[in-house]
């Protein structure tokens, strides 16, 4: 009998583990999970003591004792679109049936048991219907009820199936209908836009047709008053034909006239022709004999400027500034020249008074007189504008293709820069040799590109500071790289020099050269002296490169014109005591004295003939020394000042420029050098640099040459 009794139980089980749902809508329970979980822990409790009773191994008191716990019976919740189909209980027979009854009413009513507390309620039926109570050892009665009450529950559960099943075909239908109107909507909607679109470009038309009207309205009107004027005028150009007409006859009769007359015209213009031929011949002719002249101007120029002297010296001496003392009378004088007071004055001389000399009877010595003669000595007075009208003629041998080199020499303070750079920029009176010399050439190119010949001036600007070459022109991060600048050969075998990593900017202005002159001012090496707030320490070398060419004769011409402004020249105190500042000072000054000794026993040689000159014992004289020998023009400008205190220094720079200044040489007596001397862009020893390509007047191409 025992596996009769169990296997309701464990039909009940299995269901259990497998979790059967016993009812498919959750939401029409009257229990909740954890009370469904007790009533199965119940039921489980119930069932076992009666399966030992049934053995005959349990007690009705230990049955009556026990503990009783809801079942817990699980639902599983159904989902959207699924249908959970009722599964068949299994047929158990007679003893199934009673076991799984009394298993279902145990979830409903808790077993009467001898030792139940009072006051313990059962709990409600889940029909609605309250059954009586069974014993607790009526298991057959309970398992009819429990089947009687999981009947009902599928009755209900297929009812709910099918109202479930029909909910979502109805949903089904529902979606599709909603599909099926979005996408009309969507039509709709396009179509909706497609009209608008339609509407607003009729709108366009309708506004853009009723412009147009109103255009042609307009255009209409216009017309109407054009043809109106047009009849007034053809009534008028109807009266000018016949009056044309009129005319006509009359020109048909002075036509004839003129053909008479234009027998004899052509005659006369044949022999017109060929009076205009021979003009142009003579056009021709005299077109060679002007570039013949031009020719012959040049050489006449080099040998004026030769008889002159190749190496010249002017002195200058700057007007007093103000603040500055008034010199004594007759510390300076300048005797007037052979012709009297018109002559430009050639000779100075400076009169010294020296406390440290005295007479054996203790009286003052008289003071000394110092006399020196120069090619020309310009006083305080004169302007910058008289100063450059002396070396016109100079620059302009440069543009006729000699090497030109111009120096500005003296102590500081004593009006190099001034004379070289000029003044306050804006002011055209107190402008500079450079900025004039550079006027004057661009003026006398734009007159000789009349004559075939076109020019390129190409500059550039360096210093030497502590024989160390730098690049004035530099920009941006290459300013003060000095190490960076050599002087180098252009080439192998070449005689022209060139400095590395400087800049060769062309001009075609002045505007362009003022610029140069700005940013070369901006850059130079300057310091504080004991005789110049702002000294200039380095020698500053503005050169010009002029390249021309007569495209027409084959001819071409280069030279360069150097415009160099000296650094201030000073002799050393030995009892000077030397800070760490006046050190720096010190190495500069050694480094000026020796570049300036340097060139004067380059001059020196350069006027003796001797066979060796020492060009590189200074970076000045080498970098200059294609301008400085052979048929190069070369002329210092000696800068003194008028101040007693001075006396010293000034003197100092007179007997400088007197060891290198000769007097003019007599004329040459031997014959004149003809064509050109040399290929290249720059004059190599200072020689001539025209170049001869194939000219049939070569009596007109003569040219001199030391």
């Amino acid at each position: 009998m025992e596996p009769q009794q169990r296997s309701p139980l464990l039909e009940v089980k299995g269901n259990l583990e497998l979790k059967r749902p016993l009812v498919k809508a959750p939401s029409r329970l009257p229990l909740s999970g954890s009370r469904c979980k007790r009533r199965l822990d119940q039921m489980e409790d119930v069932l076992e003591p009666e399966k030992k009773r049934t053995r005959g191994l349990g007690t009705a008191t230990k049955f009556a004792t026990s503990h009783h716990r809801a079942p817990v019976v699980t639902t599983v919740p159904q989902t959207q679109g699924q249908t959970a189909a009722p599964k068949a209980p299994r047929k158990t027979g007679p003893r199934c049936s009673t076991a799984v009854a009394t298993v279902l009413k145990s979830q409903k009513t808790v077993p009467t048991a001898p030792a139940q507390k009072p006051g313990t309620a059962a709990p409600p039926n889940l029909g609605g219907k309250k059954p009586s109570k069974r014993p607790g050892w009526d298991l057959k009665g309970q398992l009819c009820d429990l089947n009687a009450e999981l009947k009902c529950y599928r009755e209900r559960t297929q009812t709910l199936d099918q109202e479930n099943q029909q909910l979502r075909d109805q949903l089904r239908e529902a979606q599709q209908q909603a599909t099926a109107l979005g996408a009309e909507r969507r039509t709709l909607e396009g179509e909706l836009a497609r009209v608008r679109a339609q509407a607003e470009q009729g709108q366009q038309e309708l506004g853009n047709l009723s412009a147009r009207v109103l255009e042609l309205e307009e255009r209409l009107g216009t017309q109407e008053g054009l043809v109106q004027e047009l009849q007034k005028e053809q009534l008028g150009l109807q009266a000018e034909r016949r009056e044309l007409a009129t005319r006509l006859e009359e020109q048909e009769r002075r036509l004839q006239t003129s053909e008479a007359a234009l027998a004899g015209s052509q005659a006369e213009v044949a022999s017109l022709r060929q009076e205009a031929a021979a003009q142009a011949t003579l056009l021709a002719e005299r077109g060679e004999r002007l570039h013949g002249l031009e020719m012959e101007r040049r050489r006449l120029h080099n040998q004026l400027q030769e008889l002159k002297g190749n190496i010249r010296v002017f002195c200058r001496v700057r007007p007093v500034l103000p603040g500055e003392p008034t010199p004594p009378p007759g510390f300076l004088l300048f005797p007037s020249g052979p012709a009297g007071p018109s002559d430009p004055p050639t000779h100075l001389s400076v009169l010294r008074c020296d406390e440290r000399r005295g007479t054996l009877s203790g009286v003052p010595a008289p003071p000394t007189r110092h006399d020196f003669s120069f090619d020309r000595v310009f006083p305080p007075g004169s302007g910058q504008d008289e100063v450059f009208e002396e070396i016109a003629m100079l620059v302009q041998s440069a543009l006729d293709g000699y090497p030109v080199c111009i120096f500005a020499y003296g102590q500081t303070g004593s009006g190099k820069t001034f004379t070289m750079e000029g003044g306050p920029a804006g002011d055209p009176q107190v402008e500079g040799l450079i900025p004039r010399a550079l006027r004057h050439l661009f003026s006398i190119a734009h007159e000789l590109s009349g004559q075939g010949w076109t020019y390129n001036f190409v500059a550039s600007y360096v210093e030497i500071y502590n024989e160390t070459v730098r690049d004035l022109l530099a920009t941006g991060t290459r300013k003060g790289q000095g190490g960076e600048c050599e002087i180098r050969r252009a080439g192998p075998g070449s005689e022209e020099l060139t400095v590395t990593n400087a800049r060769y900017v062309p001009v075609s202005c002045e505007k362009e050269v003022e610029t140069l002159l700005l940013l070369a001012r901006q850059n130079r090496a300057v310091a504080r002296t004991a005789q110049n707030e702002r000294s200039s320490r380095s020698h500053s070398v503005f050169q010009l490169q002029i390249s021309g060419e007569h495209a027409g004769r084959g001819v071409q011409c280069a030279a360069p014109l150097n415009l160099v402004d000296l650094a201030g020249s000073e002799r050393l105190d030995p009892g000077l005591a030397l800070g760490p500042g006046e050190r720096e000072r010190l190495r500069e000054t050694q480094a000026i004295n020796s570049s300036l000794s340097t060139l004067g026993l380059v001059i020196m040689a350069l006027s003796n003939k001797e066979s060796h000159v020492p060009y590189r014992n200074s970076k000045l004289t080498y970098l200059l020394q294609n301008s400085l020998g052979g048929s190069a023009k070369m002329l210092m400008f000696v800068n003194i000042s008028p101040l007693e205190e001075n006396v010293s220094e000034s003197l100092n720079s007179l007997r400088f420029a007197s060891k290198v200044w000769l007097p003019p040489s007599p004329a040459p007596s031997g014959p004149l050098a003809t064509g050109f001397l040399h290929p290249h862009p720059f004059c190599p020893s200072g020689q001539g640099t025209f170049i001869q390509k194939g000219l049939t007047m070569a009596s007109h191409l003569q040219h001199t040459s030391i």
